[in-house]
């Protein structure tokens, strides 16, 4: 018993030394957490840097034997406090992001957070009703062990080290690759919108991606997040034009895009029904699902419906005719099922084949669709005009008299999302001249004010500034001066855009336009 109280102390410390430790390593995190959790903001910058320092405690006290009782009276408090803010948020119907360690994890809160915290509690509570033995000290145990005992203890340490690193290290490399596929689809739009890239006179026509426009859509039975069984007979049976997406909880990419699906589920559903075929696991999706509160998920085994369609990557689409038929060739990519979607909503279900639109310079060639040209370098940008957060409405012309960056946003999007604690970061100490920074966006006003961030937040669902300025996505920027003209390039990546806010006007006036 006494060595079984030794280990519960140590886990418990363990714990609360890890939970510490990251949250003061992503303070801006932590900070936005309590936020999400409904603290208000006044109390979560303080709350951000206590709570880890408290948890650090604990996990102090709990190794001497003469602290242990206090350390855990202090592990059951804190644990009893999480456990009601979680139990609250999910009574009310919210899933905010548990960051309980740091940029370790970050998950929306459910049951499973619910009752990990729980059981927690109860391994500490046994240590405070233990009070006179809470076991033995960590020193005096040590000492205790024989010399083979003491060289396993110490294996066992440097395998568990070595795995936390691993795990670490796996975790950095997911994330970078992310940010390297962004920076190649922002590379590219560059270049081509440059004139940089290299275009034959005549351009190879690629094959068309996807089953033939007018043949038979394949048909299919698969099951609901809440275990109901769909097929594609009563997908078509509202008679609506069907638009599947292949998704996949981990994609990058496709999380980028999935409060986009919400909003097309619910802003299209008289034209449109959309429904989404993804991979992984039950509980992942339907933790999206949730964060995003997506409907008409159906789960696929591993790709046989992808693959039926000839949809070979994630995200893609399709689009099928009422009657059943293929009515659109495979949209591979974000952009290209953004796309495909405005074209399916936005006319009527057309009696010929639908194209898919393509991006200029992706070497399709004939067929791909082209969009009305954006604002030029010198131009002054359109009049434009959305609501805030509040109801009101604001002008873009406002914004005139200094330089603005237009931040183009969603707060749905992963991308956005490792990108938000460096703007909080420039928000607090912005650069001299920096521009001031409109956040363009899309998701709900709640999402937004989630966010904290201090710039004036403006929505945008229907894409219309992206679409009159030339950003095509999130997160992507573009400079316009005090005039209201467009001052620089569209820039998309988190790096690009923190360079464009850094950069002084007039080091760009010179090359953008002559003067006027």
């Amino acid at each position: 018993m006494l060595t079984a109280m030794l280990a519960i102390r140590l886990l418990l410390a363990a714990v609360f030394l890890l939970a510490g430790l990251a949250k003061l390593a992503n303070r801006n995190g932590s900070r936005q957490a309590l936020i999400d959790f409904g603290i208000p903001g006044i109390l979560a910058s303080p709350l951000g840097i206590l709570l880890p320092l408290a948890e650090l405690a604990v996990a102090a006290a709990l190794l001497p034997v003469a602290s242990a009782w206090f350390g855990a009276v202090g592990a059951v408090s804190l644990l009893l406090l999480f456990i009601l803010g979680i139990a609250i948020n999910l009574a009310l119907g919210r899933s905010p992001n548990c960051r309980c360690f740091g940029q370790l994890s970050s998950t929306p809160v459910g049951w499973s957070t619910l009752s990990r915290n729980a059981g927690l509690a109860a391994i500490a509570g046994f240590v405070v009703w233990r009070r006179e033995n809470p076991g033995p000290s960590v020193v005096g145990w040590v000492g205790d062990l024989g010399t083979a005992q003491r060289v396993l203890l110490v294996c066992g340490v440097a395998a568990l080290a070595l795995l936390a690193g691993q795990v670490g290290l796996l975790l950095q490399i997911l994330r970078q690759q992310g940010r390297l596929l962004l920076r190649f689809d922002a590379l590219e739009a560059r270049l081509a919108s440059g004139g940089m890239v290299n275009q034959p006179t005549q351009v190879p026509v690629a094959p068309t991606m996807g089953l033939p426009v007018g043949s038979p859509a394949p048909g299919f039975r698969l099951k609901g997040l809440r275990g109901e069984s769909l097929t594609l007979e009563a997908l078509l049976a509202a008679s609506k034009p069907l638009l599947l997406l292949f998704s996949h909880p981990n994609c990058g990419p496709c999380q980028a895009l999935m409060s986009e699906m919400h909003d097309w589920q619910r802003d299209y559903a008289a034209k449109l029904n959309v429904a989404i075929v993804s991979e992984g696991s039950a509980r992942a999706n339907r933790l999206k699902a949730t964060e995003h509160a997506l409907t008409q998920v159906l789960l696929q085994k591993k790709r046989e419906v992808a693959e039926a369609y000839q949809a070979y990557g994630t995200p893609g689409a399709v689009l099928v005719h009422p009657d059943g038929s293929i009515a659109s060739s495979v949209a591979q990519g974000a952009d290209a099922v953004r796309a495909l979607v405005v074209q399916a909503a936005g006319l009527a279900m057309p009696a010929v084949p639908v194209s898919v639109p393509v991006a200029p310079g992706n070497g399709r060639g004939a067929g791909a669709m082209t969009s009305a040209p954006a604002v030029r370098l010198g131009q002054e940008a359109p009049p434009l005009s959305f609501p805030d957060l509040n109801g009101k409405t604001v002008a873009l012309s406002s914004f005139r008299g200094g330089s603005t960056l237009l931040l183009f946003w969603n707060p749905g999007c992963g991308f956005c999302q490792q990108m938000l604690n460096d703007l909080r970061a420039w928000e607090l100490n912005p650069p001299p001249e920096a521009p001031r920074l409109l956040v363009i966006s899309t998701g709900s006003t709640e999402d937004n004010r989630a966010m904290g961030l201090r710039s004036p937040i403006v929505l945008d669902h229907n894409s219309q500034a992206g679409t009159a300025l030339g950003a095509g996505g999130t997160h992507m920027a573009v400079l316009l001066d005090a005039k209201g003209r467009v001052a620089s390039e569209v820039v998309a990546g988190a790096q690009s855009v923190l360079q464009l806010a850094r950069v002084e006007l007039k080091e760009q006036r010179a090359a953008s336009w002559p003067s006027r």
